[in-house]
């Protein structure tokens, strides 16, 4: 279930390519401090590595989407990220901390880990599952002042507030779907690692959930639901020398590329395990970027209203010169 990392698991992976070097990172010195910086990352499941040696800056308080291929290495990067998968080598720092050395716990008051296929336990709930993501702020004598408030805004976010009394094993996909974000949101982190979130939702959901999560205040601004412990380093918090961010710094891999670039403010195409486009939607949908990481050709038209890309494909089997 989408609940706090604490060890690294040993699934299998969906992944299963290999990876290259991530082009041009963000050094230390050329600005804010990044919510994740990652640094000559290899991971794997066996002894076949998922990615190798990959370099990749994830900018504070902002939407980042990975795009890509399936078995490119996304959901294995988020992983990571999450703290649900050990590093084969390299390094991840987050909010210019070592996550080597961030207490599981520590982490989870800041980082919530949604993942691609989360289990659904028997018995329980909307209200109770969504109530689990207060865990991480629980103290040991029993649960938070603010718990209560905190799944209902959650809840009422994800317009799941009138099933809080079902089972969830008795609700649809699309709307277990809402209930498993609902929980994330519960868990009131600076940061939100995202894995497919719009998988079984009707595109209307979609289109809401995308935006609830672009515009999400900090945890404790108004509208923002929830507070972080003051004794955790938050992947969304700068430097004292940076200008704190005013939104949650959000991470999603997302498949429908249309989608993708519309909710995100910086873009990583991912394909054969490493990045080979980081940047601004209209900088990294490109017919030659789709063409590498997709094995597609595609027209990219501009949507008139926003101006974000909109991604036309065309057939693999009839594509023109």
């Amino acid at each position: 279930m989408a609940l706090p990392a604490t060890e690294p698991d040993t699934a299998r992976p969906r992944d299963t390519a290999t990876s290259h070097e991530t082009p041009g990172p963000t050094s230390r010195e050329d600005g804010p401090t990044p919510a994740f910086r990652v640094r000559g990352l290899t991971l794997g499941y066996g002894a076949e590595p998922v990615v190798r040696d990959l370099d990749l800056d994830i900018p504070a308080g902002r939407t980042t989407v990975l795009i890509g291929a399936n078995g490119c290495g996304k959901s294995t990067i988020l992983r990571a990220l999450g703290r649900q998968l050990r590093p084969v080598s390299g390094t991840i720092e987050v909010a210019g901390r070592d996550l080597a050395r961030v207490k599981a716990r520590e982490h989870a008051r800041s980082v919530a880990f949604l993942p691609q296929s989360p289990l659904v336990p028997e018995g329980l709930t909307v209200a109770e599952l969504v109530a689990r993501g207060r865990h991480p702020h629980r103290r040991w004598w029993g649960g938070g002042d603010d718990d209560e408030a905190v799944v209902a805004d959650a809840l009422a976010m994800t317009d799941t507030a009138g099933l809080a009394h079902r089972r969830v094993d008795e609700l649809s996909g699309g709307q277990r779907q809402r209930v498993w974000v609902a929980l994330v949101l519960a868990q009131a982190t600076d940061t939100l690692l995202l894995d497919e979130p719009c998988s079984f939702l009707d595109l209307a959901h979609q289109l809401d959930i995308l935006d609830l999560v672009h515009d999400l205040p900090m945890p404790g601004a108004p509208g923002g639901s929830g507070n972080a412990s003051p004794d955790s380093g938050s992947a969304g918090d700068s430097s004292a020398d940076d200008q704190a961010p005013t939104r949650r710094t959000v991470v999603a891999v997302l498949h429908e590329l249309s989608l993708a670039a519309r909710v995100a403010d910086h873009l990583v195409a991912v394909a054969d395990g490493g990045v080979v486009a980081a940047g601004p939607p209209g900088e990294v949908i490109t017919r030659e970027t789709l063409r590498r990481v997709f094995d597609v050709d595609a027209d990219i038209i501009a949507d008139p209203l926003t101006g974000h890309p909109v991604v036309l494909p065309r057939s693999r089997r009839k594509r023109t010169a």
